[in-house]
């Protein structure tokens, strides 16, 4: 296993636009790596390079160089009501987009790292079970979608590259995601449980979300990876958390079903129980910023 890293690293991102993306971006630059972006338009910059991921079409010479590809580009799954044309945009955005990266780089035929964004949801809805990445993938739609997503990276691994399926767990920032819809309601005391408040949340700060991304770039770890912090926690014991830090405890829930028709089909996922570890993450000897929920509110709130 790789114990330094290179004075400078050349990493491509896709998907530079989003929220992990750009500050992924930002936080590999800030350490003196050269950071590539794909775009799906004509370049602008030197640092751009034009692709269609939709089409297939990523000319695999201008990937010649790289240490690694982070792929981060798809669909936000929280973005729109789940209508049967937008799950299939939520699949296709995802399969498609690294289908293109897992053939371009199978045919550069170069020792570049395929980082490739994945999600928790290939576990499903599992209760009080504690999971690994050596449990099974579960059953519904979001697993359906990483089970496709991460096959898709088969002509890279075929070819002989390192790949790591990045399954990131509910990233905390007020920036976007969910924290940036519960943090108003927060402040106000109305941020309670959700449903029951019993399931399981697996989550990480967007710090520690950034860290773990540089810090598969630059260990020989692959397959799948859970990007969670070390303790998971029922979603009311978040809440409370965040209720706490900013003194407002919020104790009324968010009926299921109330959740159910603002939210449709996604509802079930808010409401789903995944109690997930990061074995193989610890193993490799990455040492977390915020491993409690305490000090992962704190950051949270001095950052809003």
């Amino acid at each position: 296993m790789s114990q330094s890293q290179p004075q400078q690293q050349r990493v491509a991102v896709t998907g530079a636009s989003g929220l992990i993306g750009s500050a992924l971006s930002a936080f590999l630059s800030a350490r003196g790596d050269q950071v590539v972006h794909l775009v799906r338009r004509a370049p602008r910059a030197s640092h751009e390079i034009e692709w269609d991921p939709g089409s297939g079409r990523l000319d695999p010479g201008r990937l010649s160089g790289l240490t690694a590809v982070v792929h981060l580009a798809g669909a936000g799954v929280a973005d729109h009501r789940w209508t049967p044309a937008y799950k299939q945009e939520i699949l296709d955005s995802r399969v498609n987009g690294t289908t293109t990266i897992a053939r371009a780089l199978a045919d550069l035929g170069e020792p570049i790292s395929l980082v490739s964004g994945s999600a928790i949801g290939a576990y499903g809805d599992r209760g009080e079970e504690i999971l690994t990445e050596e449990s099974d993938t579960g059953t519904g739609f979001l697993a359906d979608v990483v089970r496709a997503w991460e096959y898709a990276t088969n002509p890279a691994q075929e070819a002989g590259l390192r790949v790591v399926h990045a399954r990131t767990g509910l990233v905390l920032t007020p920036d976007g995601g969910a924290m940036k819809r519960v943090l108003p309601l927060a402040r106000v005391g109305l941020a309670g449980p959700l449903g029951t408040g019993k399931q399981y949340w697996s989550w990480i700060t967007l710090q520690d979300e950034l860290r773990a991304l540089a810090h598969l770039i630059d260990h020989d770890l692959a397959g799948p990876v859970n990007l969670v912090s070390p303790k998971p926690l029922r979603q009311s014991d978040v809440m409370k958390a965040l209720g706490t830090r900013l003194g407002r405890p919020a104790l009324l829930p968010a009926p299921a079903l109330a959740l159910r028709l603002a939210l449709g089909e996604f509802a079930s996922d808010i409401l789903s129980s995944a109690r997930i570890m990061p074995s193989a993450l610890t193993a490799s000897g990455f040492v977390f910023d915020h491993d409690t929920i305490e000090i992962a509110m704190r950051w949270l709130v001095e950052q809003a």
